[in-house]
């Protein structure tokens, strides 16, 4: 673990969560809870996760809230959790509340027509079986394809897709292994903004993500609670502390449950 904030002191932050009264771990999923993976349903939890975060939930502790990219009915087969999480799904388009309570926003028209009309275009360059149509966006993957397909279709795509985002007010954005067409102002900070407002008291939290998407939520956590990078090699981030899974991921999670239980 390297600290990556200069005013970012770990055990003083653990102490911190340890004589809290409420404890909050916010996790991201591809890429920092489970590796990626070409096959995307066969990105599974690296081995001991799903351990830890099922202890961690069973001992009611701490709030456990997955905020993805992904479809929210998507991840509840890969983390095969029981009780199962808050689930923030589709850059918090969705939620799924850990009583089972579902919401999403509504699109309006002309959004769901965009969306629409650059699925169509999907289809017709053949890159259906590439795309992933959930709540609010359209992505496409292109994980595990050679540099040269990859930059043809980044071509093709992105030029389209461009042309619908401005007049719809969509946002055309890069992550780790594709590209996405999605609604603008909802975003992996908004959710942790979220969670966070309706928590009363002290609140000890953390943040663990890898993509360029989770950083609006390291941003959302500052000064609130840890950002902590998740990934094998370091980028340019605003997270405060970064961790290599899995073995420093499972240190974290494992201290997290041993001391948020300490005081409860």
């Amino acid at each position: 673990m390297k600290a990556l904030n200069p005013n970012f002191d770990l055990d003083r932050f653990l102490k911190q969560v340890q004589h809290s009264s409420q404890c909050v771990l916010f996790l991201d999923y591809d890429g920092t809870l489970a590796p990626f993976r070409v096959e995307r349903d066969q990105a599974f939890p690296y081995a001991g996760v799903r351990e830890i975060l099922s202890d961690i939930l069973k001992s009611r502790h701490s709030r456990v809230v997955i905020i993805s990219g992904r479809y929210s009915k998507d991840l509840i087969s890969l983390l095969d959790l029981q009780p199962l999480p808050e689930i923030w799904g589709s850059h918090g388009m969705e939620r799924l509340r850990a009583n089972g309570a579902y919401e999403t926003a509504q699109l309006d028209d002309a959004t769901a027509a965009a969306l629409e009309q650059a699925r169509q275009q999907v289809d017709e360059l053949g890159l259906a079986s590439q795309s992933e149509s959930k709540p609010g966006a359209l992505a496409l993957h292109w994980r595990g394809l050679p540099d040269s397909k990859i930059k043809n279709i980044k071509e093709a795509v992105s030029s389209r897709w461009s042309e619908i985002a401005q007049p719809a007010n969509l946002v055309l954005t890069d992550f780790d292994g594709g590209m996405e067409l999605r609604v603008p102002g909802v975003n992996k900070g908004r959710a942790v903004q979220t969670v966070l407002s309706e928590m009363n008291g002290e609140v000890a939290a953390a943040y663990l993500g890898d993509d360029l998407t989770d950083e609006n939520a390291f941003q959302a956590i500052k000064n609130k609670g840890a950002g902590i990078l998740v990934r094998k090699e370091l980028r340019p981030t605003a997270a405060d502390l970064w961790l290599q899974p899995p073995d420093e991921l499972l240190q974290f999670l494992t201290q997290w449950h041993k001391i948020c239980g300490e005081m409860r």
